[in-house]
């Protein structure tokens, strides 16, 4: 049974979430505030946490970089606030999805089923390292290096990178991208996909490049695989 961390100081709010989780067959566990999701993490491993961002004690966001500095557990941020500025920093700290007040409980879980599956995926993969130039991307490890250094990419940076990297040369749209990497259809505009293609660009530096937008249709991985 796949563990869930709900983090979110209005007690309607984490009630709605357990009763919907719990029914879908999570087991669920409760923070109230960022610092107790903190504690919790240090003590316990979860296969998702579901974190508010404004909160007292300390905000999601400041949560989930503390957090990510001893575990990589995927995480699906809350926010009454939509701006493009709060997804992008978001996602900068690491959060793998971003979900805006007030949500579908079943759209949640669509998205907690999603990312738990992947994330199973993405653990069970065989060894498997491509390279293109300066670029090396480690699949198992989930490691990539830019000229020799390491670079730090968010979650969903790197599970675009690997749909790209294993999509070579094919057009993708936008639609392909949010239905295969975020693992449900998506309801609302793209600009959410823009914003992390924008970090990745930004991540992989002068080889950026790879990533060829196509005006009106999607984006299109193009680079030449070194043996």
């Amino acid at each position: 049974m796949e563990k869930i961390l709900v983090v979110d100081d209005e007690e309607k709010i984490r009630d709605m979430i357990k009763k919907y989780a719990e029914f879908e067959g999570y087991a669920i566990e409760e923070a109230t505030d960022g610092m107790d999701a903190v504690i919790k993490c240090r003590k316990n491993s979860y296969d998702l946490i579901i974190m508010d961002i404004m909160m007292p004690e300390l905000d999601g966001f400041s949560a989930v970089k503390e957090i990510r500095k001893t575990k990589n557990t995927p995480v699906i941020m809350l926010s009454a606030r939509g701006e493009e500025y709060d997804k992008i920093h978001g996602f900068e700290v690491g959060a793998d999805d971003y979900v805006i007040k007030p949500f579908s409980p079943k759209e949640l879980m669509m998205r907690v089923g999603a990312i738990i599956k992947r994330s199973k995926s993405a653990s069970s993969e065989s060894h498997d390292t491509v390279r293109y130039d300066g670029l090396t991307v480690d699949f198992t490890s989930r490691t990539v290096c830019v000229n020799g250094e390491k670079v730090e990419m968010t979650p969903k940076e790197y599970e675009l990178l690997f749909y790209f990297i294993r999509n070579e040369g094919i057009a993708l749209t936008r639609e392909r991208l949010i239905t295969e990497v975020w693992g449900y259809d998506f309801y609302g505009d793209d600009r959410t996909l823009d914003s992390h293609i924008k970090l990745l660009r930004k991540s992989l530096g002068e080889y950026s490049r790879f990533i060829v937008t196509l005006r009106s249709v999607g984006y299109r991985f193009d680079g030449e695989k070194k043996d």
